[in-house]
């Protein structure tokens, strides 16, 4: 249900109001008691879901779902590429601090 912002055309006492949608505006002030009260309109707020079911994820297509778990999985030849490139970064490595130790001990 809304909140609705009035103002009194009399006195100007501004206030609100939680009402349903298809209530009546109020026409009578509450401080007052005159007549003559006018809704103002306001800003509004956002709307808020609550609950299970407003994730944007949760409606997405099955050809989405299949082509993000695609992306994820990595494929055989990525896996082959990272592992052929750790090997032989380990031996030059493992060469440069042979040399290393090498150039040390003389």
């Amino acid at each position: 249900m809304p909140t609705y912002d009035y103002v009194c055309g009399s006195c100007g006492y501004e206030f609100e109001q939680f009402q349903t949608i298809t209530a009546k505006p109020v026409r009578k002030c509450p401080r007052c008691g005159r007549e003559g009260v006018k809704r103002l309109i306001g800003v509004g707020a956002g709307i808020i879901f609550r609950g299970s079911g407003f994730y944007e994820t949760d409606y997405r297509s099955e050809s989405y779902k299949k082509a993000a778990a695609k992306e994820k999985s990595p494929t055989s030849k990525d896996t082959e590429k990272n592992a052929t490139t750790a090997g032989s970064k380990k031996t030059k490595d493992s060469g440069k601090n042979k040399l290393d130790a090498d150039s040390k001990a003389r």
